[in-house]
């Protein structure tokens, strides 16, 4: 199975934590349901063109919170995860995706009245 992941060598933010946090948002959102069987390790590390140790790491920090479950010799399926802690993930995962893009519209010098003008729009064409 193939991931929709993208990793940013640009980012501030280790891999085997964007890998991590991508993973959950997956999960949480439902696009990974319970018992989902993830790819190998290695697998994934080709896919995504990084070392085994960086999602190695992503993988035992994932198990660690949960998330995931590894059963020796079958591999490593989505855990249960409770509701209260889905929601959590969504919203955390939507506001630093708009903390993003405030933080590129401040840059280009734009208000934070104009930045909420311009998310208003983008909601309206959205709607359409």
């Amino acid at each position: 199975m193939l991931l929709p992941i993208q990793i940013s060598q640009e980012s501030r933010e280790p891999i085997y934590h964007q890998i991590g946090t991508q993973i959950k948002a997956l999960i949480s959102s439902g696009y990974l349901p319970v018992g989902t069987s993830l790819p190998s390790i290695r697998a994934l590390a080709k896919d995504l063109q990084c070392s085994v140790i960086t999602t190695k790491r992503a993988y035992q920090d994932l198990e660690h919170e949960h998330f995931i479950k590894t059963v020796q010799g079958k591999g490593t399926f989505v855990a249960e995860v409770g509701l209260e802690l889905k929601e959590e993930i969504k919203q955390k995962t939507v506001r630093e995706a708009l903390n993003k893009a405030i933080d590129i519209g401040l840059q280009h010098d734009y208000k934070l009245d104009d930045l909420i003008k311009m998310f208003e729009v983008a909601i309206e064409e959205r709607r359409k």
